[in-house]
């Protein structure tokens, strides 16, 4: 047979009175006592229920007890023993008090009541027993001193009447269990003991109480104070805790609010994190800290909302005297406990009124300042404060803070030196990297860097490099690594690509020419000499606005993707070439025509490969890694018109990109391809005869005229002349004369199918030739001279704004 619930409403009498003094609730067992019935009196304020004039002094604390004389309905006088528990608004309930007293519980038990046989008076054990009401029958002095009140008083309450509290009601649930179930029960709870507002752990043990037959009459209550084991397993949580929590990133700003939200409400009510800043001190902390100290907070914590306590906000400084516990802390090297009811802190409050007016409204009595040491140097300080938790600080607090602290102390050297090597790298790749693109008439170009997330600064590089013939090389690299050396490895292949670039080699010669330079510093990184110590790939293309034609070559990289006018974007067929580095492997380069309009873009790896996204992709057939899903979302990024180059760099970003950053750094060029018409091109075939030569002058002279820039035609005749003249003497047939046009330069090119390229020298005083390419070389822009299938072409370059002006 089960039990129902067995309490009794009527055996004590209990009423409710709002933080207002009105009463709330009236129940059954105070209308037994005074006579009042809950009607009368509800709604109405408590005071007149008084039988005096003089009502007792509102209650400071959270437990008040005491006698107080009460009217009766019928007009007597009842002097009754009160017991009141504070009861703080929570969930929608005002805040008030639970006032209770028992009714006909200071009856002794009768001596062969086995409620009574159960107490053990004198043992030190804490234990009470409570009947099958749940109401106490008898506690010994043990108990006694737990719950802080007499037996006598409180005889016939129930435990969550006589604690008060919600802990009190979680374990007379316990109990309620043990009576009905008839079985032993262990209940854990935190509970101030009766004379203490300090909270101590206790261990519940229930058991029922029976007689020679078996049934159960009661539960008996023994209470075990736990308190040290609780707390040492507590500081041992909140270490292994740190281990976890703290250090997450390399930020020093995360790490710094990680340590303050540890400790918050686990070991204080309020915490902050002040660092020294390294550019008062050369750029690093410093070996011996004097006073006074400037620090800049970086994190705090409360547990109140808000952070009322904080007088300085993050990212703010403040400077802190030698005799702030700041400055104590940090020059004496040692964790410093200070006491607002000592006086230490009294100094210090008073130099800062405002400080001081928050410790006061708050309630803040005790703060605890540790210094954040790592690897020998002093980074900051760590300041404790407690105002909701009432105890001081002890020296196992002081212990735990600091096992903390040192934890995270290496936290943020760790992302303090990660910080200051991911700026100075990033210093270095702004240097490296174009900081704006060149304007041709090839290509309009738009470009993208973005480091990498966690992993800081790598290797990636672009460039858009103008070559002659009006051509422009585009090129997209990716050193192996991160940090300051993987940038400078990029320096350094950036070099080589616009010095080899400047020779005008064809895609596949020059990645050749760029693998031997990769060797080259392998072996000089101080390896074993095997291949591999430095690796990169790379993505080299030309681009010719006159012919329309494309060339590309690729060494393990990312195949570009070609958005034809009116098309679908599509990746380009490209032999994939071994990366740089590996030695011996040939590459090969592929040529295509690309109609004008036609956008390229050129990435790295970064841009298309993602862990969570890609995770369980399937290797292209190239071996690129560049996973169909990150294929896709770079193909619906530039599907459609792509008016804007530098919003549609943006776009591709936003559709590849985590929000929290690409875990590898991330290189984008998209350039769109630009034609040059067919008017503006002027080719005349030359025959190898010198006397010929003024013809071609004149013809020369005619297309100038005709494009509207007589103004060049003295130099360009000049030039037109020494170069042709040079290819007759020199080269060999067939010759041919090219000139091209634009709003700003003019081109003169001759081409022969010798491979003997032309020589600048200085002639001597009495040599009658010699000095036609000096004076090629002084007239023009620049000049130069590229190899081809069929032999080689002598260029260039003249400024059409200087001659027109």
């Amino acid at each position: 047979m089960s039990r129902v619930y067995p309490f009794d409403d009527a055996a004590t009498a209990r009423a409710v009175i709002d933080d207002d003094g009105t009463l709330a609730e009236w129940n059954e067992g105070a209308r037994r006592l005074l006579g009042h019935p809950a009607d009368a009196v509800v709604g109405r304020p408590a005071a007149e229920l008084l039988a005096g004039s003089d009502a007792p002094d509102p209650p400071a604390g959270a437990r008040w007890q005491g006698t107080v004389a009460l009217r009766h309905r019928d007009g007597r006088t009842v002097p009754v023993w009160l017991l009141a528990h504070r009861r703080p608004a929570r969930d929608g309930r005002r805040g008030g008090w639970l006032v209770v007293t028992p009714l006909g519980g200071a009856l002794p038990p009768a001596p062969d009541d086995p409620l009574t046989a159960a107490t053990l008076v004198q043992s030190p054990c804490a234990v009470a027993v409570y009947d099958a009401q749940l109401r106490l029958r008898r506690m010994n002095d043990a108990m006694t001193a737990v719950v802080g009140l007499p037996e006598e008083r409180v005889r016939g309450l129930r435990l969550a009447e006589i604690g008060g509290a919600r802990e009190s009601e979680e374990l007379e649930q316990g109990m309620l269990g043990v009576l009905t179930s008839g079985s032993p029960l262990d209940m854990q709870t935190l509970w101030p003991t009766g004379r203490e507002d300090r909270t101590h752990a206790w261990l519940a043990r229930m058991a029922p109480v029976t007689d020679e037959r078996g049934r159960v009459h009661g539960v008996c209550l023994a209470a075990h104070d736990v308190t040290d084991n609780y707390r040492a397993r507590r500081r041992l949580q909140l270490v292994n805790e740190a281990s976890v929590r703290i250090g997450t990133t390399l930020d020093v700003t995360r790490t710094a609010q990680e340590l303050a939200e540890l400790c918050v409400p686990a070991l204080a009510d309020f915490v902050t994190v002040d660092l020294l800043d390294p550019e008062d001190y050369g750029g690093e902390p410093p070996a011996r800290i004097t006073a006074p100290v400037r620090l800049r907070r970086v994190a705090h914590r409360s547990v109140l909302t808000g952070v009322p306590e904080a007088v300085v906000e993050p990212g703010h400084t403040e400077e802190y005297p030698d005799f702030s516990p700041q400055a104590c802390s940090l020059t004496a090297g040692r964790t410093i406990t200070s006491s607002v009811a000592a006086g230490d802190m009294e100094r210090w409050l008073a130099r800062h009124p405002r400080r001081g007016e928050r410790v006061r409204e708050l309630g803040i009595h005790c703060s605890m300042s540790v210094p954040i040491q790592a690897r020998g140097l002093t980074l900051g300080v760590a300041v404790l404060a407690r105002h909701r938790s009432p105890d001081a600080f002890t020296a196992d607090d002081a212990l735990l803070a600091e096992e903390i602290t040192a934890r995270a102390a290496v936290c943020i050297d760790n992302a303090r030196r990660y910080s200051r090597e991911r700026e100075t790298a990033l210093a270095l790749q702004r240097s490296l990297l174009p900081r704006s693109l060149p304007r041709t008439a090839a290509l309009e170009a738009s470009s993208r860097y973005l480091p990498a997330a966690r992993a800081g600064v790598g290797g990636d590089w672009f460039d858009v490099i103008p070559l002659s013939g009006m051509r422009v090389a585009m090129v997209v690299g990716d050193v192996v690594g991160h940090g300051v050396q993987a940038s400078a490895t990029m320096g350094r292949l950036r070099t080589a690509v616009r010095t080899l670039a400047d020779i005008d080699l064809a895609p596949d010669e020059l990645l050749t020419h760029l693998d031997d330079l990769v060797l080259r510093l392998s072996d000089e990184s101080g390896g074993d000499g095997s291949p591999g110590e430095v690796g990169a790939t790379c993505l080299y293309t030309v681009y010719d606005p006159v012919a329309r034609r494309c060339t590309l070559a690729r060494a393990g990289h990312p195949p570009p993707v070609l958005l034809p006018p009116g098309g679908r974007p599509h990746l380009l067929d490209l032999p994939a070439g071994p990366p740089l580095g590996l030695g011996g492997l040939p590459f090969e380069s592929a040529e295509l025509e690309l109609a004008e309009g036609t956008v390229l873009a050129l990435y790295t790896n970064g841009l298309v490969f993602s862990r969570d996204r890609d995770r369980d992709r399937d290797r292209d057939a190239d071996g690129d890694g560049d996973g169909d899903t990150s294929r896709e979302l770079l193909f619906e990024a530039l599907a459609g018109r792509v008016d804007s180059l530098d919003e549609a760099c943006d776009r591709v970003l936003h559709a590849l990109l985590p929000p929290g950053g690409a875990a590898d750094d991330v290189a984008l060029l998209l350039a769109r391809t630009q034609g040059l018409p067919a008017s503006q091109v002027a080719t005349w075939e030359i025959p190898a005869d010198p006397a010929l030569v003024a013809p071609i002058r004149k013809q020369v002279v005619e297309q100038l005229d005709a494009w509207g820039s007589s103004a060049a035609t003295f130099t360009a005749e000049l030039v037109v002349s020494e170069l042709v003249t040079n290819a007759i003497r020199y080269g060999s047939r067939p010759i041919r004369l090219r000139l091209i046009h634009d709003a700003a330069t003019l081109i003169c090119e001759v081409s022969d199918t010798s491979h003997t390229a032309p020589h600048l020298r200085r002639a001597k005083t009495f040599d009658e030739g010699g000095r036609g390419l000096l004076l090629v070389a002084q007239l023009t822009q620049r000049w130069g001279s590229r190899h081809t299938a069929e032999g080689k072409t002598i260029w260039a370059e003249l400024p059409l704004h200087e001659a027109d002006g």
